[in-house]
């Protein structure tokens, strides 16, 4: 079968198509004929090398959730998933494949309207900013920015914050045209990338949400209202200054708070369940799952430059 390897960490130029056997699911497994195949920002970072220190090596197989159709089980594995089309979390890699082997707890079946490239849109970062909004005890009523709102993490929780009751949903984002795409789907309040823009917009937040992190991310403690929370759900500028933390110390009477957050700390059932409903909404067309481009599995590499680029609204999706 065709897979994309990274062959050297660094630029996009380092992944490359390989021939692997199909894989064979072992006891709890069931292997997926891929039909689409998301990349997502952490690919990116792995792909550099970023994440070297973590246990990636060269050779490895990127892609974190695809979706398909189940055409065998492993042991102890009911037969009756064989022929659905579900859409399936293969961790923190083995998703640039044809052919996907994935432990059955990380698979949920697909409503039959829902697209294989919506579900690779929203099975992850709608649960990323579903449980991201959760983990900064947001309520409704509240005021909320998405930092780095034009990414499918970010564009789902714009949707969501909105959805749940927001006050007011401000985002930041590269181009006024993102804004306006970003404004119907919710957004009151378009600002720049540094948090300025709009006289209109709230002068604090109860919540924010940080997909970005980066050097700049202690400027945004300054935007958040007493008791106010920042929860960083993701790392795409790198991370964060070692000192941090020290903004909050200083604004000490203001009581703010800051959170990391990561879904792997979430129970898979509860996951499952929380993906099951999102994935029947947008079968509905309640939340829309953006998708940014469809390319073929063997141009993965002109999907890394996109998104090393800046590029993307959404997700690209690869299509094996």
């Amino acid at each position: 079968m065709k897979a994309i390897s990274i062959q050297t960490f660094g630029s996009p130029d380092g992944l490359a198509v390989v021939d692997l056997p199909v894989p064979a699911p072992a006891a709890g497994q069931v292997l997926v004929a891929t039909e689409a195949v998301g990349v997502g920002g952490v690919d990116t970072l792995i792909r550099s090398g970023a994440l070297a220190a973590y246990g990636f090596e060269e050779g490895h197989i990127p892609g974190s959730e695809v979706a398909g159709t189940v055409t065998a089980v492993g042991d102890g594995v009911d037969a009756s998933w064989i022929g659905l089309r579900v859409w399936a979390f293969t961790g923190t890699g083995g998703g640039y494949v044809e052919q996907a082997v994935v432990p059955v707890e990380q698979v949920l079946p697909l409503p039959g309207s829902l697209s294989a490239a919506a579900a690779v849109t929203l099975g992850s970062s709608g649960a990323v900013a579903h449980f991201g909004l959760r983990h900064a005890h947001f309520a409704p009523g509240e005021t909320v920015l998405v930092r780095g709102a034009a990414g499918s993490i970010g564009i789902m929780a714009v949707q969501l914050a909105a959805r749940g009751g927001a006050a007011a949903v401000a985002v930041t984002t590269s181009s006024s045209e993102r804004g306006e795409r970003l404004r119907r789907l919710g957004a009151t309040h378009v600002l720049d990338r540094s948090g300025d823009g709009g006289e209109a917009a709230p002068a604090g937040y109860d919540v924010i949400i940080d997909v970005v992190a980066g050097e700049d991310m202690p400027s945004f403690f300054d935007r958040l209202n007493p008791n106010g929370r920042m929860v960083a759900v993701g790392a795409v500028a790198g991370q964060p200054p070692t000192d941090f933390g020290t903004k909050i110390m200083t604004a000490f009477q203001k009581s703010m708070s800051f959170a990391a957050f990561s879904a792997a700390t979430v129970p898979p059932a509860d996951l499952s369940a929380v993906r099951g409903k999102q994935f029947d909404a947008a079968a509905r067309g309640e939340i829309e799952p953006v998708v940014h481009a469809l390319l073929p599995l063997d141009e993965a590499v002109l999907a890394h430059q996109k998104m090393d680029a800046g590029e993307v609204f959404g997700r690209i999706v690869l299509t094996p």
